[in-house]
C-alpha cells in the first residue's frame, strides 16, 4: 500500500515510516495540514495515518474536509487524545479507526491493513459473513450456523452494518444516522432497544457476538462467530 503519513513529530514521523517500509508499504509524509491537502491524491494512496495535533489544524478539520469533498480513502487517526470522547469524536467525523499514542507498529501496521480490507468495494448483493453468522442482502435473510434469524427491518439494517464494520466500533451516532437516517440524537433508547433485541435473538441460536462499549458503542467481535 502506499500511505500518507501527517505527523509533525520527526521522531514519531521515522518511527512510522521505517516500520511501515519494513511491512512493505510505501509512504508520503506530511508535516501539517496544509502539506496533508497538497500531498494527498485519492489515485495514488491507499490510505492515511493522520495526527490530531497539528501545528496549524486539528486532523480532524482536515479529515472532515476530505469526507465533504467525497474521499472514502481510509483513515486512522493517531493522537495522543485518547479519551472515550475522543475517540468517538474521530469515529464521527468520518475515521475509520483510531489509535492512541504510544503505540506499536506492527499493531499499526495490522488496523491499517484491515480498514484497507474494509474499503474495498463489495459486489452488490454479495452475501456477508463473519465468522458462521451470514447475511444475504439479495434475500434479506440472516443465519447463524444455517439457522434462521427472525428479525424486523431495523435489526436486519442494524445486524448489516455491525457485520460490515466486524471488529471495529460502531458508534450510536453512526447507527442513527445510517440505519434511522437521524441527524440528531433522540431522546429516546431506540438503538440500545433493538440492539438488545437483536442480542437476544442471536443468543437464542448460541451466538453472542455484540459488545457493548460503555458510553462508545458497539463492536461485533468475529471470534464470537464461530
Amino acid at each position: 500500500m502506499h500511505i500518507l503519513i501527517v505527523e509533525d513529530d520527526p521522531v514519531i514521523a521515522d518511527h512510522i515510516l521505517t516500520g511501515l517500509h519494513q511491512h512493505g508499504h510505501d509512504a508520503t509524509l506530511a508535516r501539517s495540514g496544509i502539506e496533508a491537502l497538497a500531498a494527498f491524491e485519492p489515485s495514488a494512496h491507499d490510505a492515511i495515518v493522520l495526527d490530531r495535533l497539528l501545528p496549524d489544524a486539528d486532523g480532524l478539520a482536515i479529515l472532515d474536509r476530505l469526507r465533504s469533498k467525497g474521499s472514502t480513502v481510509p483513515v486512522l487517526v493517531l493522537s495522543a487524545l485518547g479519551s472515550v470522547n475522543d475517540r468517538i469524536e474521530g469515529l464521527d467525523v468520518g475515521a475509520d479507526d483510531y489509535l492512541t499514542k504510544p503505540f506499536d507498529i506492527d499493531e499499526l501496521a495490522a488496523r491499517l491493513a484491515a480498514i484497507a480490507r474494509r474499503n474495498q468495494p463489495r459486489p452488490e448483493g454479495a452475501l456477508i459473513e463473519v465468522g458462521r453468522l451470514q447475511l444475504d442482502p439479495a434475500s434479506h435473510r440472516a443465519s447463524f450456523r444455517d439457522a434462521a434469524l427472525v428479525l424486523n427491518r431495523k435489526q436486519y439494517s442494524l445486524l448489516a452494518h455491525l457485520m460490515c464494520n466486524a471488529d471495529r466500533l460502531v458508534t450510536r451516532s453512526m447507527l442513527l444516522e445510517r440505519v434511522w437516517a437521524y441527524s440528531f440524537s433522540p431522546t429516546t433508547n431506540i438503538v440500545e432497544s433493538n440492539i438488545s433485541r437483536l442480542r437476544a435473538t442471536l443468543l437464542d441460536l448460541g451466538c453472542d457476538p455484540i459488545e457493548t462499549q460503555r458510553g462508545a458503542g458497539y463492536i461485533l467481535r468475529s471470534d464470537r462467530c464461530v
